[in-house]
């Protein structure tokens, strides 16, 4: 399955959610903010929320400085 991932097209394995997909990229921010076709979704449903063939996913780092 295809998908775009912090702006580069990715193909995943089918059936991800967002808490697997964070894992099959080695996320290592325990803080990270991810963004599902430009909406912001709740880490309480990372386990839940289904990652579908050409979404547009953002992993957003908080704690980078600035």
């Amino acid at each position: 399955m295809i998908v775009h991932l912090n702006g580069i097209r990715e193909i995943i394995p089918e059936g991800m959610t967002i808490k697997s997909l964070i894992e099959w990229a080695k996320e290592g921010d325990p803080h990270v903010i991810v963004e599902q076709n430009g909406r912001y979704i709740y880490p309480s449903a990372y386990e839940s929320q289904t990652v579908f063939e050409n979404d547009v996913i953002e992993f957003i780092n908080p704690n980078l400085g600035g």
